[in-house]
């Protein structure tokens, strides 16, 4: 096994990593900017290596202040965790180039997913079912309105390099089209630095499901069933949970191997996700994360295997632990993102933590970096810490959440909790009958 491993990244998920590191004996390198120096990771990691200032482009996404703190350090692996550089293929490349692991899938892998026309091209290939769509990038308007019509209204223009829903206009009239249509492509290249678009038809009230897969370099592929994020705001997932309230067994099994064998049949290895929008009894590929989700928390109690330390294995070379037989569904598990912002505006609400306490009891994980005296700075993502509930059921699931929402005590900034307290009363979260409209258009509408 590794002996010493980088983790190239911040906040809770680099503390996440370090103590699956510790568990399996690994010596960890921290990396952190200017910012974050008395961060948490920083403080437990056994070395620590400035990157570079707060500004996460000359931190966080240096590559060459990484791979050089990698070096010196003498570590034999990077974790990327999710976000910053996790699904960079050039990354993952310069890694290898330089003779130390990458955790994570191929180059080549992650350069396929990363562009959603390719990403849709594999999986459809592989069997996976997808969004009708163009069957590549539309480079003009006239292409654009051909498709439109082709497909009927309404129709998705989205960036091929997107993500965080980003460069993505529905158009229902078609004499908006263009205007949106370039709006989308100016978005695009704004935040990705790529202007290409693609054009699927519109799911007008699907549920957003996700299939978590776990595959080593033997050949040997799982899917540990599906999460529901079906709960989200401006596409930003609110609350996941597992299993979906809408999904039975023997659907969980049937798209569960689809997925699973076309993660086969591609060679793929790693930990990764395919993410669905379902409607009707149906399931559409929207993209693939070849990372660690954020939301890997309600699979690994559900089906009490720790991703994190598998992921590092596969990448040692290691065989998987387990096999599909031995994969079943043992509970119900939901996890609440707590972010540092208004509930109310959702304005960021970065600051000095006055007190912190974490709610406790069974059934209740907090994977947070925060700590009473910790100033959350304001050059990153907002979410400070999640908590996830596990119970036999989901109907214990809420039971248990809401007590542990009520003891969780982040003074100082504010937070998202109220938010999560407030969904836990309604009767719509409660019968699990939402969709991915429904916070927005409902919910938060009618506050």
């Amino acid at each position: 096994m590794f002996k010493k491993l980088l983790i190239a990244n911040r906040g809770e998920i680099a503390l996440r990593i370090h103590r699956a590191c510790k568990e399996m004996g690994i010596k960890t390198v921290a990396i952190h900017s200017t910012a974050d120096a008395d961060a948490m990771h920083v403080r437990l990691a056994d070395e620590a290596v400035c990157v570079g200032p707060a500004s996460s482009k000359d931190s966080y996404l240096n590559v060459h202040a990484i791979l050089s703190a990698a070096i010196i350090t003498g570590a034999e692996a990077i974790h990327p965790g999710y976000g910053f550089l996790s699904e960079n293929a050039k990354f993952a490349e310069m890694v290898e180039e330089h003779g130390i692991t990458f955790v994570g899938p191929s180059s080549k892998h992650i350069k396929a997913m990363g562009d959603k026309i390719t990403a849709k091209q594999v999986v459809e290939k592989a069997g996976i079912p997808v969004v009708p769509g163009s069957a590549g990038s539309v480079d003009s308007v006239d292409d654009a309105k051909k498709i439109a019509k082709e497909f009927g209204l309404p129709v998705l223009i989205k960036a091929t390099a997107g993500g965080g829903g980003r460069g993505m206009q529905v158009v229902r009239e078609m004499s908006e089209l263009e205007e949106l249509y370039k709006r989308a492509r100016q978005e695009a290249g704004s935040y990705f630095s790529n202007d290409t678009v693609y054009i699927e038809k519109f799911l007008d009230d699907p549920r957003h499901i996700e299939i978590q897969v776990i595959a080593d370099k033997h050949g040997n592929v799982c899917h540990l069933g599906e999460r529901d994020c079906s709960l989200q705001r401006r596409n930003q997932k609110v609350l996941e949970e597992s299993p979906s309230p809408v999904i039975n067994q023997e659907v969980r099994d049937e798209i569960g191997m689809i997925v699973a064998n076309a993660i086969k049949d591609i060679g793929y290895s790693s930990v990764g996700t395919v993410e669905f929008l379902y409607e009707n009894g149906q399931f559409f590929f929207i993209e693939m994360n070849t990372r660690l989700q954020v939301e890997h928390p309600v699979t690994e109690l559900v089906y009490n295997i720790d991703l994190v330390q598998e992921m590092i294995k596969i990448a040692y070379g290691d065989k998987l632990s387990i096999t599909q037989d031995q994969i079943k569904p043992q509970g119900h598990a939901i996890e609440f993102r707590i972010n540092a912002e208004d509930p109310e505006t959702f304005m960021p609400s970065p600051g000095t933590i006055l007190l912190h306490h974490a709610p406790g009891g069974y059934g209740v994980r907090v994977d947070s970096a925060l700590y009473t005296g910790y100033s959350i700075p304001p050059y990153y993502d907002s979410m400070i810490s999640k908590v996830i509930i596990f119970g036999k059921s989901r109907d214990i699931c809420i039971k248990r959440a809401k007590s542990a929402l009520s003891e969780y005590v982040i003074d100082g900034v504010k937070t998202s909790i109220p938010l999560h307290t407030r969904l836990l009363e309604d009767p719509t979260v409660l019968t699990g009958d939402y969709t991915i409209k429904w916070l927005e258009a409902d919910f938060l509408a009618n506050k």
